[in-house]
């Protein structure tokens, strides 16, 4: 009998529809506000119109009349029912107390000073302006070298400094390598504040139950097992008293880490009031007091020879972190992944300190960390190459770590996994018909009436990904995390179909699909018959103490976690099926959702039967077998704490993205317009080709806004000029342009199935906008030392260049 031959489909690598579309396309998600609950309440939170104040007194008996109102949750409960929040940084600035309330001072427009609990939100919001403070105004500070520099004016008068944290990071011999220098660029930068702003607030949903002592809570925080010690230790509650669920969230980007600090208000509401109490952030206080990017002061100086070759940084920064230290100072650890960027320098010296203001906290923003020294180091290779006369293009290859240096050391010992940087940079310099347009640019410049510029724009970044929460030592060494971790637990149920439950807490990443299509690739079946829970819930997921979804992992950790349950359970699988049909296991194989004999594929067992053998007859598996069809699996990315030099391998994968683009100035209005978009992006073995797409379209509509748009700006007084979508200006469709993607698939060595981060994006975009702008400019002899640019500052600096 001639046996015709089974080939096994490929279902990593194809681009399906996503799983999750179609449930949110018909109206059918579920978020925090979608939650109904018997006897729900409602919060509404009385905010500081001061950036620095002390509070002289607060009566709330006029509102506590108003008919509806439940009560009124004031610093005096809190400190009384909670502990202050842990801080990220070190003495003293660790030696603060940090209540999510006021306590006796505010230190930022829009802290909370009371939370009115009613039995509408328009009660509790109404009733808020019904609650008298009286304030005693004092000088705010909100310049970030003022503020390192103050005596007299402190955010925290307990701890006698505005110092958050300083780190200096020496790596090589930077000494030896100004001394070696042709020449030395020095350079100013500012990267500004700014937030990638997300469709849905933040929300909370607690209800606690007085007669157990039981917490439940739904939320939109992207990575709630990850901050359980800081609702164990603020809310005096143990883990085995508290539940967290997220189910839809309308997107994250890093602003909904710190949002622990409202959600916590949220929990004294419910547990003060007995009721379930839910709140829901407006978008201006969203803007204003919720969680921006940190601000970062660069001073550089660069040593560079004649022919581009760059030798080392010597860098002194002041980071900007706002009013609390509740994520940050983490940016100052976090950049260290990303040393060099994409390029062989040996000598980084990397004076950092952040500072207190009074500002909103600030903390993690897409392209955490990175994004600033990225955009940093990408300014320098456009500023070098424009001091020596050359291309930035030359200057790029002349620098860049090439394919056959990696898997590639860094100075401070990070290993770039694979890839190949100029290539890349090739690849984008044909696809934009690069040398056409330095053509067109100088004919343009050369006329003498004509009122428009044409600006290039390159820039090559690194999105480390899977990162290791070792790197917080450098900062912290008394932080209890090292390396990164996640969890699946993965079923093959009673009727044939697989459900997966994840520690990751997706927000738009497409995680049930993504995960559905490597449970289906190993088992040989249709991703139709795979389920991937939505979101994440402490009860049923597994978790560990780094799940969530940051920095670029979720793919590498969650996949890593998905593909050793899938596993376990396959070869669980191949031992019952081979012992059903009386062969030996190695003489068994999985193809089209059956275990079936080699070379006879009449002998087998489909996996549904195999299920209910498994599960309704224990007598007919192999003996000595655990009983039934589940797995759970923890997946370790196998990286260690630094030593203490500062030295260690700080992510397991670095993607990265190469973008180019054409623009034009009009030097009458300052407006700059992208005429021509292109990208050449490296994730690694792709899981999902449109999904990946779709990230990089995010991450790059994110990086032109920032360059171009948004921009969070305080007055003198602390007070935010762009509180609406009126003043900090979001771009919509129209203001974004049409993208050429390329892909290079080079896997990653030491992921599993290869797979890279690609989340975040590494601030590509941003940079790459700005330097095309400045291309533009250059014939004004204009550097621009800021990582915005929007038209009325183009518009003034032409026009006094003009002058």
């Amino acid at each position: 009998m001639q046996i015709q031959e089974q080939v096994r489909k490929q279902i990593i690598g194809l681009s399906l529809k996503t799983k999750e579309d179609y449930r949110l396309i018909r109206g059918n998600g579920v978020y925090v506000d979608d939650v109904r609950l018997p006897n729900m309440a409602y919060a509404a939170i009385l905010r500081s119109p001061y950036a620095h104040a002390k509070i002289k007194s607060i009566d709330s008996s006029e509102a506590r009349r108003i008919p509806g109102v439940l009560d009124i949750l004031t610093s005096e409960d809190v400190v009384k029912m909670s502990d202050p929040l842990p801080q990220m940084t070190v003495p003293p600035a660790s030696n603060i107390k940090d209540y999510p309330i006021a306590n006796g001072k505010v230190r930022f427009v829009g802290e909370p000073v009371a939370v009115l609990i009613a039995n509408s939100k328009y009660i509790a919001e109404d009733a808020t302006e019904a609650i008298k403070v009286e304030y005693e105004e004092l000088r705010p500070l909100i310049d970030a070298e003022e503020a390192l520099s103050s005596k007299d004016t402190l955010i925290h008068e307990e701890i006698g400094t505005n110092v958050m944290a300083h780190i200096l990071y020496d790596y090589g011999n930077i000494d030896r390598a100004m001394s070696q220098a042709d020449q030395i660029l020095h350079e100013n930068f500012h990267f500004h504040r700014f937030s990638s702003t997300p469709m849905e607030t933040n929300a909370a949903i607690a209800d606690f139950n007085s007669k157990d002592g039981f917490l439940t809570v739904w939320c939109n925080n992207q990575e709630p097992s990850f901050m359980l010690p800081q609702f164990n230790s603020a809310l005096r509650l143990p883990y085995d008293k508290m539940r967290f669920i997220t189910t839809d969230i309308g997107g994250g980007f890093g602003t909904k880490i710190t949002n622990y600090a409202y959600i916590i208000l949220v929990c004294l509401a419910s547990i003060k009031t007995g009721r379930p109490v839910s709140w829901v952030e407006s978008r201006s206080e969203h803007l204003f007091a919720s969680s921006h990017g940190a601000e970062r002061i660069f001073e550089v100086h660069v040593p560079i020879k004649n022919d581009g070759t760059i030798l080392g940084l010597k860098i002194k920064s002041i980071d900007d972190d706002g009013a609390f230290a509740r994520h940050e100072p983490a940016g100052l650890t976090v950049w260290a992944q990303v040393v060099p960027g994409a390029y062989k320098i040996k000598n980084v010296q990397s004076d950092m300190y952040a500072v207190f203001t009074n500002k909103c906290p600030a903390g993690p923003n897409r392209g955490f960390a990175r994004a600033p020294h990225l955009f940093m180091i990408e300014r320098v290779i456009d500023l070098v190459a424009r001091k020596l006369d050359l291309d930035p293009s030359e200057v790029r290859m002349r620098n860049y770590i090439t394919r056959s240096d990696q898997p590639y050391t860094t100075p401070n010992g990070c290993v770039y996994d694979d890839g190949d940087y100029p290539k890349s940079l090739q690849m984008v310099l044909d696809a934009l018909d690069y040398k056409s347009w330095r053509k067109k640019q100088k004919e343009l410049a050369e006329m003498e009436e004509e009122e428009r510029a044409i600006g290039i724009g390159l820039a090559t970044t690194l999105d480390s990904g899977a990162p290791n929460f070792g790197q917080v030592k450098m900062l912290n060494p008394r932080l209890p995390l090292i390396g990164n971790t996640e969890a699946c637990l993965l079923q093959l149920t009673p009727d044939g179909r697989f459900v997966a439950r994840l520690g990751t807490v997706p927000q738009g990443q497409s995680h049930e699909t993504f995960a559905s299509q490597i449970i289906a690739d190993v088992f040989d079946i249709s991703p139709d018959i795979v389920h991937v829970a939505t979101g994440f819930d402490s009860s049923s997921h597994p978790y560990t103490m780094h799940s969530g979804t940051y920095g670029s992992r979720s793919a590498v950790m969650g996949g890593g976690a998905v593909y050793g349950a899938c596993q376990k359970l396959k070869q669980k699988i191949m031992l019952i099926g081979a012992h059903l049909l009386s062969e030996d296991v190695s003489n068994v194989e999985l193809l089209g959702g059956n275990v079936q004999v080699r070379n006879d594929p009449s002998k087998s067992i489909s996996l549904k039967r195999l299920a209910r053998i498994a599960y309704g007859m224990p007598a007919m598996i192999p003996p000595c077998m655990e009983q039934g069809l589940w797995t759970i699996h923890v997946y370790y990315n196998g990286l260690v704490a630094p030593d203490d030099r500062k030295i260690a391998n700080l992510a397991l994968t670095y993607s990265y993205q190469t973008h180019g683009l054409v623009g034009e100035l009009d030097k009458e209005t300052g407006k700059f317009k992208i005429l021509k978009y292109v990208i050449v992006d490296d994730a690694g073995r792709v899981i999902n080709p449109m999904v990946v797409d779709g990230q990089i379209h995010g991450a790059t509509n994110h990086g032109i806004a920032a360059a171009m748009f948004e921009e969070f700006k305080y007055t003198e007084e602390g007070q935010l000029e762009t509180s609406t979508f009126i003043d900090y200006l979001a771009p919509t469709a129209l203001d974004v342009p049409s993208m050429e993607i390329e892909h290079l698939e080079i896997p990653s060595p030491f992921a599993p199935l290869g797979i890279k981060g690609v989340g975040e994006g590494g601030g590509t975009a941003h940079v790459a906008v700005i330097n095309a702008i400045d291309d533009a400019l250059k014939s004004y002899g204009v550097v621009l030392r800021k990582s915005i640019a929007p038209p009325e500052v183009l518009y003034n600096l032409i026009t006094k260049k003009k002058k």
